[in-house]
């Protein structure tokens, strides 16, 4: 029998199908956690990442894999969940909250991941967020992460009991061609993300939309090309289970 110390580490990682939360992910795998991964069905308009989730998963070998059905839709107030259109070409570093925040989102998620990882005994989250190379949403800043840790430790059991968790955001200070490199030296397969606001049939990337922008801008500036916009008129996909939402992918 191990001994507790030779147990394996658990950590909930929140995993979206797209270039961030898979390099997180991966980082999380390299320092030795054992992964258990949570995708949200919230009602985007680009669906098609669900999908790039579970090939995600499957490729970085989750211990198990839940996705949940939490339709932010019917409250609305974001054009990522069908309130109005998707900003195309405009200027990621003009500042403002583009219309693509979607309202307390990260906050929803985190206190997600939070309470799956309190059942699990776990004290690690991994949350793909960045504040360098991003389009300005207020729930992926430093002092955002530093807040729901406190949050973590008053409203837990195991918080309160003493435990103390940890939301590691990897990626946060990092530019997105740092992010890519970094996935790269993991030996990372980025054909199989979704990063598009705004796909067009098929899950094509729309090349306009500040997400594309980003991540356009991203590869150029690591040096090495993207697979998926080397595939014009779709996004490679592989032969996976299909459906969302209240499903246990272990």
């Amino acid at each position: 029998m191990h001994a507790a110390s030779d147990a394996p580490r658990r950590a909930v990682v929140l995993l979206s199908g797209g270039l961030d939360s898979y390099t997180a992910a991966a980082v999380a795998k390299a320092e030795g956690f054992d992964l258990y991964a949570l995708t949200v069905a919230y009602g985007q308009r680009h669906a098609v990442e669900l999908e790039a989730a579970r090939q995600v998963a499957a490729a970085l070998g989750v211990a198990r894999h839940v996705e949940l059905q939490l339709d932010l839709s019917a409250f609305g107030g974001s054009s990522l969940t069908g309130s109005g259109p998707v900003p195309k070409d405009r200027a990621i570093d003009d500042g403002g909250v583009p219309s693509t925040y979607v309202p307390a989102r990260n906050t929803v998620f985190l206190a997600l991941a939070l309470a799956w990882a309190e059942a699990l005994g776990a004290t690690d989250i991994f949350i793909g967020v960045n504040a360098v190379d991003y389009s300005g949403y207020p729930d992926c800043r430093p002092e955002f992460i530093e807040s729901f840790e406190r949050t973590a430790a008053l409203a837990t059991r195991a918080g309160v009991e003493g435990a103390r968790f940890t939301i590691h955001t990897p990626l946060i200070s990092m530019t997105k061609g740092e992010i890519i490199r970094r996935g790269l030296a993991l030996g990372l397969d980025y054909a199989m993300t979704s990063s598009c606001y705004d796909p067009g049939p098929g899950g094509a990337p729309c090349g306009r939309c500040d997400s594309c922008a980003l991540r356009a801008r991203g590869f150029a500036e690591a040096g090495a090309p993207d697979p998926v916009a080397d595939a014009p008129g779709r996004r490679r996909t592989a032969a996976l289970p299909g459906g969302t939402g209240g499903k246990d992918r272990s």
